[in-house]
């Protein structure tokens, strides 16, 4: 039988490795500062630090921390600090843990025994540098590493802050938010941090969890009854948990989205239903954004707010985060905020904002690095901040557990492949436990990043497309303030960065080897022309002006050029989005152009959109030119109007639903084969029909109208 003191030891006391700083010479009642040691159990040293503050009172406050357990500031009750004995006790914690000992003539240690529900254990504490300042102090010299990185990776600006417990212990920005007008960047600087929105998305309904108003487990069709996926089984059984681990089993359909600014959150939702999978539901990860789009979705659902008014009242105003928002429209509002850049050619430009807003819950957060670290800070100190627990710390530790394996391969021995949290990636780091997030979008790069075991958070933005900066420079901070074997991070990074273009460019060279030369589309250009449609993608626009063929989806429009047979290269435009997208036209049997077969989806086949008819086919006012009599022989059918559709009686046969088609005729519902096409004179007057069919095209006079 295992002794009950020892098994609610264990539980209070997880292993930590200890960092001690010199000793700081002290009279033996001294109690006040950071101590750090271990209480020594059977086969292992249980680490821990401590606090002590002395009151103007005279009496004593402080705490103790457990940071492998994530135990942070456990009050310390009955501290005693008479001559050189010392004691005191943790409280709220079964069994009465209680320290005796006593202090070193010199300050420096206490030494004592250490008694839990029958368990007496050795411990030894040492007087420690204050965590912050150390970890600040390790820090000298990094704005020169900041500055090398800025230039060796040509991003325009950074803002950093770094945090140290509850300390904020580095915020400053670097570089320019504003190039041109030689704005300069600062850690109150308005900055998109894309992606690192999904970690507030998961933790605002993690807030819910605490409530009881949703539970992660339970289907998302039992909060949204009419939720579907194209896979109507993995639609019944997505959970809450599931939206936010990316492991619904849809690849990224991030077309659907991107630039869309017409649609509402609900419409893309519902969009889901018409969206392939690439696999089952839970059986590997796969990034979504429309997932995260979904649980924000569900988050308006179970508050009746918007997805921004409850992250606004659940997390920003808890945490004092008053300038963040959730628009770049908003952020050019305030009178700080960074321009977006990006590397073109060789040069880094200014490039349009993107509005994202309709991807909210996936990745429009715009905030600054002060207000950040206030995130982090809860984050690493158990759901609190200041006085305030904004979530649960049970709820918060789970939000921290990987979930997914990301199916990824580490390319160093000391730094883990990350598997996949609640909005979370989580890794290990040189022997350090992490969590992090980047984000990523048009201009805007950032990572949010933080060490629970250490007690260490980082955010650092930039306003360049798609750097690494901001990861290398956290790795370099991580280094430094834990003391572990320099790396020049951003130097090989950089080094990597110019091999890689040299290789892009000679890739770029090659390009057109693929074209098939001597070719010419098989129709005319206007027959391309029209709207084509997809009932998850949505409306697609191809044009012609000035006898050069385009195409507009989203709002975002890029010209074509002929590249063989029915396929159309996507070229230059002022949004580079499709640029080089190939697009395929398809022909019916008639020789109509019916749809376009597009690479939206990398790892799907070409998502097909379909030609939509004519819209005069289906306007009333035209339709009801077309009703009446039409003869052949003694044969004489009936056309008429059913509401907003046609339909055609043969005597002796059933009447039937005339479908409008591409090339401006109807096909019989029940017969699509079928095809019924309007006879017009010069001057546009009705003269007859033909019904076209495998056996012949039958024409018919117009006898009655």
């Amino acid at each position: 039988m295992k002794n009950p003191a020892r098994v609610t030891l264990v539980l209070l006391v997880i292993f930590l490795i200890a960092v001690s700083g010199p000793a700081v010479a002290a009279a033996p009642q001294d109690l006040a500062g950071h101590w750090e040691g271990a209480i020594e159990v059977p086969g292992a040293k249980l680490e821990i630090n401590l606090d002590f503050v002395k009151q103007a009172d005279g009496t004593w406050k402080g705490d103790i921390s457990i940071p492998v357990q994530g135990s942070k500031d456990l009050p310390l009750a009955g501290i005693k600090a008479e001559g050189a004995d010392v004691a005191f006790a943790i409280s709220g914690i079964p069994g009465n843990p209680t320290f005796k000992g006593q202090m070193s003539a010199d300050g420096a240690r206490i030494t004592g025994k250490f008694s839990q529900s029958g368990g007496i254990f050795p411990f030894e504490l040492a007087r420690a540098a204050d965590p912050a300042a150390k970890a600040k102090k390790a820090l000298e010299g990094f704005d020169e590493i900041v500055a090398k990185g800025l230039a060796q990776l040509k991003v325009p600006g950074v803002a950093i802050a770094i945090v140290k417990d509850k300390d904020v212990i580095f915020s400053k920005g670097f570089g320019f938010r504003d190039v041109e007008t030689k704005l300069p960047m600062t850690a109150d600087t308005i900055v998109a941090i894309g992606s690192s929105t999904k970690a507030f998305t998961a933790f605002t309904l993690g807030t819910l969890v605490d409530r009881g108003q949703v539970e992660w487990d339970k289907p998302v069709r039992n909060y949204i009854p009419w939720f579907r996926l194209y896979d109507a089984q993995a639609g019944e059984r997505l959970t809450p948990r599931d939206l936010v681990t990316h492991r619904s089993g849809l690849p990224r359909h991030d077309l659907v989205w991107y630039n869309n600014r017409t649609s509402t959150r609900e419409q893309l939702v519902r969009s889901l239903a018409y969206l392939p999978p690439t696999a089952d539901l839970r059986e590997k990860w796969q990034y979504n954004n429309m997932m995260f789009v979904t649980a924000g979705f569900l988050v308006e659902t179970l508050t009746g707010k918007s997805w921004e008014e409850a992250v606004r009242t659940l997390v920003f105003d808890p945490l004092g985060m008053s300038r963040s928002n959730f628009s770049v429209v908003e952020s050019q509002k305030d009178k700080d905020f960074a321009l977006p850049y990006d590397e073109r050619e060789g040069k880094v430009v200014k490039i349009p904002f993107r509005d994202i807003s309709i991807i909210g819950p996936a990745g429009s957060i715009n905030s600054s690095a002060n207000e950040m670290s206030r995130w982090v800070t809860v984050h690493i100190n158990g759901g609190k901040y200041g006085d305030k627990q904004v979530i649960g710390a049970n709820t918060l530790a789970d939000l921290h557990t990987p979930y997914m394996t990301m199916g990824g391969v580490s390319t160093r021995p000391d730094i883990t492949a990350p598997d996949y949290a609640l909005g979370w990636m989580v890794d290990n780091y040189r022997g350090h436990g992490r969590v992090h997030h980047g984000g990523n979008i048009d201009g805007f790069s950032a990572m949010v990043s933080f060490l629970p075991n250490d007690g260490l958070g980082f955010v650092i933005l930039t306003n360049k497309n798609g750097t690494g900066l901001p990861e290398l420079l956290i790795r370099t901070a991580i280094d430094r303030i834990l003391g572990l074997e320099a790396v020049d991070w951003i130097g090989d990074a950089a080094k990597k960065l110019a091999e890689g273009e040299a290789v892009g460019k000679k890739a770029e060279e090659k390009k057109t080897t693929r074209r098939r030369p001597g070719t010419a589309p098989a129709h005319k250009l206007d027959e391309y022309g029209g709207d084509y449609t997809h009932p998850g993608y949505g409306d697609l626009k191809v044009t012609l002006k000035g006898g050069q063929l385009g195409f507009v989806y989203n709002g975002i429009a890029t010209p074509l050029s002929h590249w063989h047979y029915e396929t159309f290269n996507g070229g230059k435009a002022e949004d580079p989005t499709f640029e080089d997208m190939k697009l395929t036209f398809r022909t019916d049997v008639n020789g109509n152009v019916v749809g376009i077969a597009i690479p939206f989806e990398p790892s799907l086949d070409d998502i097909y959109f379909v030609k939509k008819p004519d819209a005069r086919l289906s306007d009333p006012a035209y339709l009801k030119s077309l009703v009446g009599a039409y003869t052949l022989a003694s044969q004489t059918v009936t056309v008429s109007l059913k509401g907003d559709m046609l339909t055609l009686f043969i005597p002796g046969q059933p009447v039937y639903d005339l479908v409008p088609e591409v090339g401006g005729e109807f096909s019989m519902k029940v017969a699509k084969v079928v095809r019924v096409r309007f006879l017009e004179d010069a001057k546009g007057q009705v003269t007859g029909l033909e019904v076209s069919q495998p056996g012949g095209v039958f024409e018919y006079k117009r006898t009655k109208g």
